[in-house]
């Protein structure tokens, strides 16, 4: 705002220079002597509102660093009580209050007239530097949630207190291998924490007493042991007999399995906007995954991935996959083992996909319809299965940065195995609502139809409408 215009009188008050006054005098002392109280209390407004500012700002400021320390020591004090996502919520306020506080005090246009008045300084943001492992979150965490049946060990790192200590006997010699210096429980409890959370390696390093580095490392050693040491729960070679049973439980006679696509995304220009790493993936009747390919840009087509995955080479080249023995139907005809895929991939004789309406006047048939109803209840298992390794796995839930694209495909695999580890180990599955499944939609396959894949279909679908009959 302009300083406010003050006017004076051209006529000087001689007693302003030692002179004496007549009438005429004293009536230019008049003028002058008003003008200058005028312009005295003017000029004074403008200072006290200042300092009125100053004060009140300094209130506030002191009001504010408070209460951040006050939650700050709240954090501290109780940070193995508090569930780990309200822990690090608070951190994060806490650190951007700080920064902010910090930030405002530096824009001031006068510091030093602050000095004056007593305002506490902002607490820091959590420390950098870890504390030793002695005196470090996990540490006490063991202590106070000793108990097998704590629920504790769930909200840390989505698992039993049991399961992390089968796991953790399964890879022990691996990780005491690669990180000699570190504890392995300490390896894999900072790993699973991460991909529980979602945590950044400063938010681990300070609840495990490592640098952000050494958080980094333990991150991807665990994620390598596990694919190392774990691969072999992906079951399809394995148990088919286990998963055919499973499948006929759901009315789906000799189905091995059902073939699905997640996205994962990921920022940057390199996959465009709104891009992701495609997955594909086969899945059981209880949602184990039993085979998963991931790394593929989300620019390619599913039949495009399909054609290139090993899976598709080992029934389609070396015939070691779906070689089994066909299942006969109760009106004769038999059917091959086959899977179930979605309408965005090739009919194949091993891969039944559901009827598609030419136009808009055609209709299903009621044995088509009885067909795509039992069809699409399978693959459901597979949108299910994915759902509910974002929501155990919270790190796969967020989008990823393009600089770390190289390791995403790494870190998916790892927790599409865990999650088969975990139902084994018959721990909770997470509510499958609570991770967003990304599948997206895909357009309809446009190519030709196999013939015998047709066959298999129509089979299988006039036996689905008997048994609907029963």
């Amino acid at each position: 705002m302009s300083e406010p215009i003050v006017y004076a009188s051209s006529r000087l008050d001689p007693d302003m220079y030692g002179g004496g006054g007549g009438g005429g005098g004293g009536g230019g002392n008049g003028v002058i002597n008003i003008s200058s109280g005028k312009r005295k209390t003017r000029e004074a407004q403008p200072e006290e509102c200042r300092s009125r500012n100053r004060n009140q700002l300094a209130q506030l400021l002191s009001a504010l660093t408070s209460t951040t320390s006050s939650v700050y020591s709240f954090l501290l004090q109780n940070d193995v009580v508090l569930l780990p996502s309200q822990t690090l919520t608070l951190e994060s306020q806490i650190s951007s209050v700080s920064l902010s506080l910090s930030a405002l005090l530096s824009f001031l246009p006068n510091p030093k007239s602050l000095q004056s008045i007593s305002v506490a300084p902002p607490p820091p943001p959590p420390p950098p530097i870890p504390p030793r492992p002695s005196q470090c979150w996990f540490h006490r965490f063991l202590s106070d949630a000793s108990s097998d049946y704590d629920s504790r060990w769930v909200d840390a790192f989505h698992m039993s207190k049991p399961s992390f200590t089968l796991l953790l006997r399964l890879l022990s010699p691996s990780l005491q291998a690669s990180m000699p210096t570190l504890p392995p429980n300490y390896t894999l409890a900072a790993a699973l924490f991460r991909l529980a959370h979602g945590a950044s390696y400063k938010s681990v390093g300070r609840r495990f007493g490592l640098d952000p580095a050494v958080a980094c490392r333990a991150f991807y050693v665990v994620c390598k042991v596990v694919n190392d040491k774990l691969g072999h729960m992906f079951e399809f070679r394995s148990d088919i007999g286990r998963i055919v049973v499973g499948f006929g439980w759901i009315s789906l006679p000799n189905c091995c399995g059902v073939l699905g696509y997640g996205r994962f995304g990921v920022d940057g220009e390199l996959l465009g906007k709104d891009g992701a790493l495609m997955v594909q993936a086969l899945v059981d009747s209880e949602g184990r995954f039993l085979d998963v390919s991931a790394g593929w840009s989300s620019k390619l087509k599913p039949d495009t991935i399909l054609h290139q995955s090993a899976l598709f080479c080992g029934v389609e080249e070396s015939r070691e996959l779906l070689n089994g023995p066909s299942f006969k139907l109760s009106d004769g005809n038999s059917i091959p083992q086959y899977l179930l895929g979605d309408s965005c991939l090739p009919l194949l004789p091993w891969l039944l996909t559901p009827y598609v309406r030419s136009s808009e006047e055609d209709s299903l048939s009621s044995s088509e319809q009885a067909f795509n109803f039992v069809h699409g209840r399978g693959m459901g298992l597979v949108s299910t299965a994915f759902c509910r390794v974002r929501a155990r796995w919270q790190l796969l839930a967020k989008r990823w940065k393009e600089e770390c694209i190289e390791f995403f495909p790494f870190v998916i695999v790892t927790g599409c195995l865990l999650h088969n580890f975990l139902i084994k180990c018959s721990d909770p599955l997470p509510y499958e609502n609570a991770g967003s499944s990304e599948q997206g939609e895909f357009p309809i396959y446009q190519g030709e139809m196999n013939e015998s894949g047709q066959r298999t279909r129509d089979a299988l679908a006039s036996h689905l409408t008997r048994v609907s009959l029963r």
